[in-house]
């Protein structure tokens, strides 16, 4: 009581009125704002310096593309285009047939991160919903196979592909890569937080499987299949190592591999290939872009039952 009676009192002058205790108010609320405000733009402008630290090779990589050769090869540090030119890019998709690589890895990338949600989604549905016997050991077998790396079984699956003919054609190139122990597991955790009664009322019902993960799943996992979605297209859009294994020709060349055709013992080679990259990383960027949201929504979806 002795602290609020000093509150409002000023030194023996009686109480203080409502508009000095308003102003008072409003100038700790102000002050309050103001350190708000600084710890924002002090947290801000970490942000960005950061952003910048990260993003310093990219954008030197975008300098260096539409910057002429004479300019890279200098004894001065040209950070920035003095003479900035597109003919970098020009050049590029005249040397080589850059829009056929791209239009291979759409196909495939597509392909790909169709059949992986399809497949992926059926698996994890019957081992999320369905009981039989085995199901806890064939799940820990189908997850075992996260840690053989792919080195192990390129040459297995080379020879595989090879004897069946499908060598150099779009066949090799997706149907090796049409589901993933990564994609099984994240639907079927994603598929753990609905309850059993869910699936289980669908029946009474007379509703099917299929119908069920049509009708029922499908628009419930929305952000589980995004975040599939995005993960699978990037992963397959930047392979290497199968694509240069199986194809031959260059009808059937990825991005990947064809940017590597543009290098060459001449120095012009490195602006037309860094010129190359930024066009090739253009689509895997803005699909990250796009789908970030639903990427991180996705992989944090399961992580929570509850």
């Amino acid at each position: 009581m002795s602290r609020m009676a000093d509150s409002m009192t000023i030194s023996g002058n009686g109480n203080i009125s409502r508009e000095e205790l308003q102003k008072l108010r409003e100038m700790m609320n102000s002050r309050a704002l103001a350190k708000r405000r600084m710890r924002t733009g002090l947290r801000a402008a970490a942000n960005v310096m950061m952003a910048f630290v990260v993003l310093l090779p990219l954008l030197y990589a975008v300098s260096i593309a539409f910057m002429p050769s004479s300019e890279l090869f200098t004894t001065e540090l040209n950070l920035l285009p003095k003479h900035p030119t597109i003919d970098n890019f020009v050049d590029a998709c005249r040397n080589i047939p850059l829009l056929r690589f791209v239009l291979n890895s759409f196909i495939m990338a597509g392909f790909i991160t169709v059949g992986q949600i399809i497949s992926c989604s059926l698996a994890a549905f019957a081992f999320s919903f369905l009981e039989f016997k085995g199901k806890g050991i064939l799940f820990m077998l189908v997850m075992a196979t996260m840690m053989v790396p792919g080195e192990a079984t390129i040459i297995s699956n080379y020879l595989t592909v090879g004897n069946l003919g499908l060598l150099d054609t779009y066949a090799v190139l997706i149907i090796p890569y049409l589901t993933s122990a990564m994609g099984i597991f994240l639907f079927r955790q994603f598929y753990m937080t609905f309850p059993v009664v869910l699936y289980e009322s669908a029946k009474l019902d007379g509703c099917s499987n299929l119908r069920f993960i049509v009708k029922i799943l499908t628009p419930l996992t929305k952000s589980a299949i995004g975040a599939m979605a995005v993960y699978t297209f990037i992963n397959a859009w930047n392979m290497y190592m199968w694509p240069l294994l199986v194809t031959g020709s260059d009808s059937m060349r990825t991005v990947q591999i064809g940017i590597s055709m543009l290098n060459s013992v001449d120095a012009q080679s490195i602006t037309l290939m860094i010129a190359g990259v930024v066009l090739i990383i253009i689509p895997s960027i803005s699909i990250f872009i796009i789908g970030q949201k639903q990427l991180i929504r996705g992989m944090f979806s399961g992580a929570v039952k509850g």
